[in-house]
């Protein structure tokens, strides 16, 4: 990952790539805890800046940042980045209800902690549905209640599943359940709503939205006068 050894585009992008899905990974495993939401690389050249996403951003900088020095040192040995060139920050998730990531861990833990299937997916759908998301869609699978493995699809609102509105309006996110009786995988889709601000979804419209204006009002038309005839020569 260091900027000083010289290498192809097609190179760079693969090394690129293997890097973030590597990071992504470990910071997953390491801050699952915290409501660990995505992470975000910017490359400057002083330095390269990572940005972890979470929705409980004090556990992850830790007492007096402590956390937060110990995961960039980590960082900094693995992927050989020299001395004071990495930095890693802590961003706040502004809705946590709408984030795939923080609603599937959250899943996960609920079966973890026993709670029944049934229970906890429609209650992680009930709250996505409250925090303003236009859809929800939870697939849990895998050893439910009996031996032989099935899948549970639990739904609400309004959901898309192809074209360019799906990349753009979709947040998607797996994760996997160690319990006794085997492994259980989760699906989280969440579609939102469309916000011209572009906070808690895309800046753009979905492309079939119509919008009604209102009529414009009509110009009074004048009323006929009657004139004389000869007045009208």
């Amino acid at each position: 990952m260091s900027a000083a050894i010289q290498m192809s585009k097609k190179r760079k992008f693969v090394a690129d790539g293997v890097f973030y899905a590597e990071l992504n990974e470990f910071l997953q495993r390491e801050l699952s805890a915290e409501g660990y939401a995505g992470v975000e690389v910017r490359v400057t050249p002083a330095r390269t800046e990572i940005i972890i996403r979470a929705t409980r951003t004090q556990s992850v900088l830790g007492e007096k940042g402590r956390r937060i020095r110990e995961l960039t040192s980590i960082v900094q040995k693995r992927f050989n980045f020299p001395e004071n060139t990495v930095e890693l920050y802590a961003e706040k998730v502004n809705n946590r209800g709408i984030s795939a990531v923080a609603q599937a861990e959250n899943l996960k833990y609920k079966l973890l902690a026993g709670l029944a299937v049934r229970r906890a997916a429609h209650s992680v759908v009930r709250f996505i549905m409250e925090s303003g998301a236009k859809g929800v869609e939870v697939v849990v699978s895998g050893k439910l209640r009996a031996a032989r493995a099935k899948a549970m699809k639990f739904q609400d609102g309004f959901m898309i599943h192809s074209g360019q509105p799906a990349a753009d309006f979709i947040d998607y996110a797996v994760r996997h359940v160690l319990l006794r009786q085997g492994v259980l995988g989760i699906k989280v889709k969440i579609m939102r709503e469309w916000d011209p601000k572009g906070i808690n979804g895309p800046s753009k419209p979905l492309p079939d939205l119509v919008t009604i204006l209102e009529p414009k009002e009509d110009a009074p038309i004048p009323a006929p006068v009657a004139v004389a005839a000869n007045e009208a020569k």
